[in-house]
């Protein structure tokens, strides 16, 4: 794989994942005031259930096109600047975030959804929020790293 294929893939992924969360988070929440609580965490239930499915396919294409760029076209750490090791870290956090959503708060939301425990899916709903929020700002830190590293 080139240089400029994995490049072209980390950043396309990666505005997959962060604009996925921007746009669940900013426009899609908002919207669904209209609904009825019941209704609200059905469509919650089956958008999580797309979304996450995407996220298990971007993340491992960031992760991995990164670590061919860092390793296979900058020589590995000590060949890249501090942007790059910034965006390591808020990636590898921005995984470990990810993958406790999914096998923690979505399970609980997949199985209160399952046994019609509305007030369970809205609990686990709303740490899943709590936790791609956070992981939305770390995303955009992540970013604004990357666009301002590529200038310095």
């Amino acid at each position: 794989m080139s240089a400029n294929i994995a490049f072209a893939l980390h950043v396309v992924f990666a505005a997959i994942w962060v604009g996925g969360m921007a746009f669940a988070i900013l426009a899609l929440r908002p919207a669904l005031a209209v609904l009825e609580p019941p209704q609200r965490i059905a469509l919650m239930g089956r958008v999580h259930k797309r979304f996450f499915l995407i996220v298990w396919h971007a993340m491992p294409i960031v992760l991995l096109s990164g670590y061919f760029l860092l390793f296979g076209h900058y020589g590995g750490f000590r060949g890249v600047g501090w942007p790059v090791h910034v965006m390591h870290l808020t990636g590898l956090v921005m995984a470990g975030v990810y993958l406790t959503i999914f096998f923690g708060a979505w399970k609980r939301m997949r199985l209160a959804l399952a046994t019609g425990d509305m007030a369970g899916a809205a609990a686990a709903n709303e740490r899943i929020r709590l936790l791609v929020t956070g992981n939305l700002l770390l995303g955009l830190l992540t970013l604004g790293i990357a666009a301002w590293g590529r200038l310095a």
